[in-house]
């Protein structure tokens, strides 16, 4: 039967009409209208900031992308963490603020008690929730701004939009002792939790203080400054596997170590357990991986005189709005550029291979030739500013000296924890456990303690502003007993952390640049391996091309292209012979030319390491065309990039800079590797570029080329590369 034959022919004609334009659309190119204030385009709507319940009885931290809400009668507690961009509920159950134990004995601070279900947390059975009275007790808040938690020398203004301290608003909630306390030593003490929430960006910081109002000395043996039972990623009903997924939120803090990436240099700081509460789970063995615990593995066993205070390291929670991987990564590239903006810092850095006086002269005239920013004594050199003797810090002064004259920053390399001292200093590790390194002294050992004092002696008097800083500490727990800086086992983790970090952060307030192979970021260090393996650098040259643009792709999802370094062996490193030397270098132009283009146009930096950076006017014409034209487009080189074909030397392969706040709002690179010209389509989305109408698109700088944006904000772009070569368009 004809429905529609049966409707009266006006609504006939209405329905014919629709059909009509519906076909019209259709067939329209419509661009369609960027999400409203996506934070990732545009985060200046969201600002942070506490709210006050009409009753009194909650607070809230709210930045229109992430909301805490906080119970505070009759004890403190979080009670709803809620994702505003996806509209997720994140918290099933109600926990203490944080866990201290104090003396050996354990406390609660703050917390609710009676929940029914821990899957997840009715509003009405809110106000059912009782306080323990062995927890401590809320006793009042504080409302205030960032301050700076370590002091920035802004030296390099290479990111034109960061800001330091970040801006947000902060919240301190206080907590007393438990009444009664039955004569325990944790009367008189004060715990603080203390928030801080961002402008533009889900992600919130937290860490706690401890002050003894006692007239002794007590001890922290341990502490979580975090505890947060969030709903559960997957549910597995048998035995869980064992990658198992956590729930989709990305956690750091600035007690990290021993490793390149937040996830592996986080291990010790903060895990995901299983709560012990949530008994209707679906896992028969009650692990689903749901409960965040922020806090060391080991230790702190900290010391504190009457009137003094304890501070925790600090945690920084972000939790996703989405699971694609680009996204994602984005958000922890946002985060690092908040909290962390000294990582945008990006000199281009020359390592010279030989401390002749004559060979650094010429490395420190060539850099400032052809727009170098930086040289380093590198490994291998022969300086040591260990070296306390007159004639060694006389040498680096007069370097430096010459150095500033021509506009060059100039530092030194120094390898600390991968080493052997002697029996006295080095390492006592717990039975069964090996240093990381193989062989490393103890930071809190008397040979550790003289070594911090060199360092911090050579910096401030030799005019060297940028420290390699080698081995640095991975993370060793040491149970030497008769080292001056710790007392045992329990402690030497949290004092050589702390050793290790107080002299970042003196070097970030000084104003030095800090290459730290290690995830030292939170701590003041700018950057670290973007991923490479040493030895590949032993490869023929065209193999090398490939490594370099693949370890760039592979390590900047998480990482600025500012944050870590790549390698160009201009002289042989770990073997290779000359197939795998860039040296003579006008001998080999080519592959220098593409070596410098591979890493420039993708904004990283490498070690330029060997004796020159130039042999010949032709050379040094390459080089500085290449510098000349990375600081011509700087701010968009040192922005995100978008991945989009990873090198496979088989095809084109390219990434994309994107950023809405600058006029050049993004640039495409496109690189050939292979020996014949090629010519495709490429569709690149231009989504975070911020752009919704028409892009213009100048191959080279050249003139405009007007694209339709698709309705995935796609574009299809001619595309052609020289052999070997490379291309690139700015989006306009």
């Amino acid at each position: 039967m004809n429905y529609c034959a049966a409707f009266p022919v006006e609504i006939r004609l209405r329905m014919k009409a629709i059909n009509l334009f519906v076909t019209l659309l259709a067939s329209l190119e419509i661009v369609a209208a960027a999400p409203l204030n996506d934070w990732l385009i545009d985060s200046t709507p969201f600002k942070a900031r506490v709210i006050k319940s009409q009753d009194g009885r909650e607070v809230e931290l709210n930045n229109g992308l992430l909301r805490r809400v906080i119970r505070i009668d009759p004890n403190a507690a979080t009670v709803a963490l809620d994702n505003l961009v996806s509209g997720e509920s994140l918290l099933r159950g109600v926990k203490p603020e944080a866990v201290v134990e104090i003396d050996g004995k354990r406390f609660d601070i703050g917390g609710l008690k009676g929940q029914r279900n821990y899957a997840f947390l009715r509003p009405e059975w809110i106000g059912e929730l009782r306080a323990d009275p062995a927890a401590f007790r809320f006793v009042g808040y504080e409302i205030g701004e960032p301050n700076e938690r370590m002091s920035w020398k802004r030296t390099r203004h290479h990111a034109p939009d960061v800001k330091w301290p970040p801006e947000g608003v902060t919240l301190r909630l206080d907590f007393a002792t438990p009444v009664p306390t039955n004569g325990t030593a944790a009367a008189n003490l004060r715990v603080s939790v203390h928030y801080e929430l961002y402008d533009g960006l889900p992600c919130y910081s937290k860490w706690i203080t401890v002050s003894n109002g006692t007239d002794k000395v007590v001890r922290v043996d341990k502490f979580s400054s975090e505890v947060l039972a969030v709903v559960e990623r997957t549910s597995e009903v048998d035995e869980l596997s064992e990658g198992r997924t956590p729930p989709n939120i990305h956690v750091e803090t600035d007690m990290a170590f021993g490793g390149m990436m937040a996830s592996g240099a986080n291990r010790r700081s903060f895990r995901w357990l299983s709560d012990p509460d949530f008994h209707t789970q679906v896992n028969y063995e009650k692990k689903t991986p749901c409960l965040l615990d922020v806090g060391p593995d080991l230790g702190p066993a900290q010391n504190i005189a009457p009137g003094g205070v304890f501070e925790s390291f600090r945690a920084w929670v972000l939790p996703f709005d989405n699971t694609d991987r680009e996204r994602c990564g984005l958000a922890v590239r946002r985060m690092y550029r908040v909290i962390a903006p000294w990582t945008t810092e990006n000199p281009l850095m020359m390592h010279v291979v030989s401390s002749r006086g004559d060979v650094v002269t010429n490395a420190i005239n060539q850099c400032a030739a052809v727009g170098f920013e930086m040289l380093i004594m590198s490994f291998g050199s022969g300086f040591d500013m260990e070296n306390e003797k007159p004639a060694n810090l006389e040498r680096a002064r007069n370097w430096a000296s010459y150095a500033h004259s021509k506009g060059i920053e100039i530092g030194s390399y120094s390898l600390l924890a991968s080493r052997r001292i002697d029996a006295a200093n080095d390492v006592v590790m717990p039975p069964g456990e090996k240093p990381a390194f193989g062989n490393s002294p103890c930071l809190e050992s008397r040979w550790g303690t003289n070594y911090f004092r060199r360092l911090y002696d050579f910096h401030r008097e030799s005019g060297f502003t940028l420290l390699e800083h080698d081995g640095s500490y991975p993370g060793d727990a040491y149970a030497s007993t008769n080292h001056p800086g710790h007392h045992g086992l329990a402690d030497s983790r949290w004092n050589q952390w702390q050793e290790i970090s107080d002299f970042y952060k003196w070097c970030r307030a000084q104003g030095f640049y800090l290459n730290v192979p290690d995830h030292y970021f939170l701590s003041g260090s700018t950057k670290s391996g973007m991923g490479y393996r040493e030895v590949n650098w032993s490869l023929p040259r065209e193999q090398q091309i490939i490594h370099t643009r693949q370890n760039i792709y592979d390590g900047t999802w998480q990482k600025l292209p500012s944050m870590g370094w790549m390698f160009v062996p201009l002289t042989e490193y770990q073997g290779g012979g000359a197939a795998a030397t860039i040296e003579p270098l006008d001998q080999h132009l080519d592959h220098y030319e593409r070596m410098m283009e591979s890493n420039l146009a993708l904004g990283v930096q490498a070690c330029y390491r060997g004796p020159r950076l130039f042999d010949t006017e032709r050379t040094k014409a390459m080089v500085k065309s290449k510098v000349d034209w990375f600081k011509a487009h700087r701010d968009i080189l040192e922005s995100d990039l978008i991945h989009g074909h990873r090198a496979d030397a088989r095809d084109l392969d390219w990434m994309l800079h994107v950023n809405p706040k600058l006029k050049e709002k993004g640039m495409l690179v496109v690189f050939n590797p292979l020996n014949e010209p090629v010519t495709r389509k490429l569709r690149v989305n231009l989504y975070y570029t911020g752009l919704t109408t028409p892009a213009r698109l100048r191959e080279k700088g050249g003139a405009a080329k007007r694209f339709k944006l698709a309705r995935d904000y796609t574009v299809e772009l001619p595309v052609t590369v020289p052999a070997q070569g490379m291309n690139w368009f700015v989006v306009e």
